[in-house]
């Protein structure tokens, strides 16, 4: 029986996305709810026309 070589990811998708999460709750840990939803308005995903 082979045994396979260990693939070296050239991107990885979970530690991506922590490292997101993380930012995003530095920056809106000492928000009140008025400043969050302005936050999430001014950071809003919009499709490309």
């Amino acid at each position: 029986m082979k045994t396979k070589e260990p693939k070296i990811k050239e991107f990885d998708t979970v530690k991506t996305f922590r490292r997101i999460k993380t930012r995003i709750s530095q920056e809106i840990k000492d928000m009140n709810l008025e400043q969050l939803q302005k936050y999430l308005e001014d950071h809003r995903l919009r499709p490309k026309a």
